[in-house]
């Protein structure tokens, strides 16, 4: 009968240790990246400023000079948005929400790079790229995966997130105020737009929202799959943004037994230059000519933001009501959706745990645009590729 006990008492010996080894081990960083959106109202210019100071998501002629005025001038107006949509962007919350419930999951899917520890990074919003890697350095973090919170790849907008990441690490090495952030080995999950995780948890979303339009009606609503365009300077130079999200609605309509007619169109053009189209809103308008009911997918957006509670609510299915179209509708976004942060855990856990080792970059992120001439995009791609064999 001591044999038993004796081994009982041996496994939990272990399993203490197992813990106790992983309570003294530093964090695995999951660094969440996106853009990011002002919290409260007052915070709004400052996101605006440098929103627009950023020649990698919007180039502008005389930029420097150019986005001061443009942010000071568009200040009031979008200030009034925010304010209808609760007083803020609800962005950080929502990125904190999965980023915690992905933390928790990856610690089972992938106990030997346990613990876990999920970092927001905004690029125009707090917490901007400077306090993150502050937060990351008195962690004591050594090894971070950057996860971009864009599911398509742009160099406009993953490219910017990870352009800043390694500006922000240069800048210090080279003034010398650099810590133990700069020792904290990289890798990078640069696009998962056609995930299968991802997929069903866009897909069971719009089918819930199907579920709410006439039964005889269903299979007719269509679909219209709306991202965030780009200008067709950047879209001329190579980006690959515009078929990767294309690449996504396809998958998704595939999960969907492809039942429905649908498009997909662009949102939140800035600007008099030519943007990526048709626009969400004139495809409203101009399919509302034949149906009355539509379903607004927000397809490279993971949670609601500025775009979702006011573009497409209160703006677009508003505008839709006033032409007499009463089956506009939108789909929810993913926000805590538990099939999504389920995909967010199983995108870390397998990029963690890729064999035969880990990749710091993509194949496909180290192949530059046609028609780049970005130094930072250059420099930002060498700086990551040097994480190879070292991750």
């Amino acid at each position: 009968m001591a044999r038993p006990r004796i081994a009982m008492n041996a496994f939990r010996s272990i399993r203490s240790f197992t813990n106790t080894n992983i309570a003294n081990k530093p964090p695995t960083a999951i660094v969440l990246m996106n853009m990011g959106g002002p919290s409260t109202v007052p915070e709004t210019h400052d996101f605006l400023s440098r929103l627009f100071h950023d020649g990698d998501l919007i180039p502008l002629p005389f930029q420097k000079y150019l986005a001061p005025w443009i942010a000071k001038r568009r200040t009031p107006q979008i200030e009034k948005q925010y304010a209808a949509i609760g007083g803020g962007s609800p962005i950080l919350r929502w990125t904190r929400v999965q980023g915690e419930g992905m933390a928790k999951l990856m610690d089972e899917l992938s106990p030997d790079t346990a613990p876990h520890k999920s970092y927001v990074m905004f690029r125009y919003a707090n917490p901007l790229t400077e306090k993150t890697l502050d937060e990351m350095r008195d962690d004591g973090i050594e090894r971070a995966v950057a996860f971009t919170q864009y599911p398509q790849y742009s160099c406009s907008t993953t490219g910017s997130s990870l352009n800043e990441l390694w500006r922000v690490l240069d800048e210090r090495k080279r003034n010398g105020k650099a810590g133990k952030e700069a020792d904290i080995r990289w890798s990078v999950i640069d696009r998962w737009g056609v995930h299968e995780g991802y997929i069903d948890a866009v897909a069971r979303n719009i089918e819930s929202s199907l579920l709410t339009y006439p039964p005889d009606q269903r299979s007719k609503v269509v679909i219209l799959f709306s991202a965030h365009s780009l200008p067709m300077s950047v879209v001329n130079r190579g980006d690959t943004y515009p078929s990767e999200v294309g690449a996504t609605v396809s998958a998704v309509m595939s999960r969907l037994g492809n039942r429905n007619p649908y498009r997909l169109v662009w949102q939140s053009q800035v600007g008099p230059s030519a943007w990526l189209g048709p626009q969400t809103n004139d495809s409203i308008k101009g399919l509302g000519r034949w149906h009355n009911h539509m379903l607004l997918v927000p397809i490279a957006f993971t949670s609601d933001h500025i775009e979702t509670l006011y573009e497409l609510d209160h703006e677009y299915i508003e505008e839709a009501k006033e032409m007499g179209l009463t089956g506009v509708k939108r789909s929810e976004s993913l926000n805590d959706s538990p099939f999504f942060i389920k995909a967010l855990a199983d995108i870390a856990s397998s990029h963690l745990n890729s064999t035969p080792t880990v990749q710091a970059v993509s194949p496909q992120m180290k192949l530059r645009c046609p028609g780049c001439k970005n130094e930072k995009c250059e420099n930002q791609k060498k700086w990551f590729e040097g994480f190879e064999g070292r991750v």
